[in-house]
């Protein structure tokens, strides 16, 4: 697959492996610290002048809303109170319960092990097991939510993000979900800014390329930096720069068993 890819992409490589991409930081990272805090201030005192309840939001759920709009507080603030608008009407109850998406729970196609080199907690994302479910792309939604909220009450004090691998063994036309995969893009971008930490995606057909390259114009820049294609010859090596080997799931020559995320 990587060879076609290579060729059919000369002028702008969606595609990125391991060689041609490395992070030379993480962007939870700042030029200037100073700058950030003063900005930081600034959206925290514009929210409270909106919404009162924004008082009680930590400066951490703050300041990843400000990197995610490039530390422009006009730009955070608007994409802040989308957010708190859209928690209230989507998870009223402040959590979404198994019962609200059975359909997706059902074809045992996530699952959640072990901690990356960063402390960074781990999914796993079987694509070959998704497919579209008669609860629509309202239950895909609630299960894109269960799932972050998930992983990001795994995370250990002081971590932010986390690391997603995306298995692509056995995908093919019927797994192909243009309308859900946009749906989980928009829901990671808008709400859950700067908590991806690294998607890799494995086991990739070529068959692949045609949704990737209808998603691809919808990622925003931040996210691009952290997906990652792995060859397949590569994947062991590679899953163990990031991986330590206790906290690897099995499948990919770890020690870890893999847990439904439902049951983690």
């Amino acid at each position: 697959m990587e060879g076609k890819l290579k060729a059919e992409n000369e002028e702008e490589d969606i595609f990125y492996s391991p060689e041609r991409i490395q992070e030379k930081h993480e962007i939870n990272g700042c030029n200037d610290d100073d700058e950030e805090k003063r900005k930081l201030g600034r959206l925290r005192a514009t929210l409270e002048k909106q919404d009162p309840a924004c008082k009680e939001i930590d400066d951490q759920a703050l300041r990843r809303f400000l990197r995610a709009r490039d530390l422009d507080v006009e730009k955070a603030s608007t994409m802040f109170i989308k957010y708190l608008a859209w928690r209230r009407s989507f998870v009223p109850n402040g959590s979404i319960s198994l019962s609200e998406i059975k359909n997706h729970m059902g074809q045992n196609k996530m699952f959640m092990q072990g901690m990356d080199k960063k402390g960074r907690p781990i999914a796993v994302f079987f694509g070959g097991r998704h497919f579209a479910t008669k609860g629509g792309t309202d239950e895909l939604k609630r299960a894109v939510v269960f799932v972050l909220d998930k992983l990001c009450s795994r995370m250990p004090d002081g971590q932010e993000k986390f690391t997603v691998i995306a298995d692509l063994k056995g995908y093919g036309y019927a797994n192909s979900d243009v309308r859900g995969c946009l749906a989980a893009l928009s829901t990671l971008q808008d709400y859950y800014p700067e908590r991806l930490g690294k998607l890799f995606f494995i086991h990739v057909p070529y068959i692949f390329s045609t949704l990737w390259k209808i998603v691809y114009p919808f990622i925003d820049k931040n996210t691009k930096k952290k997906v990652i294609f792995i060859e397949n010859k590569r994947l062991h090596a590679t899953l163990l720069e990031e991986i330590n080997e206790s906290q690897l799931p099995e499948i990919y020559g770890g020690k870890l068993k893999l847990v439904p995320i439902q049951d983690a």
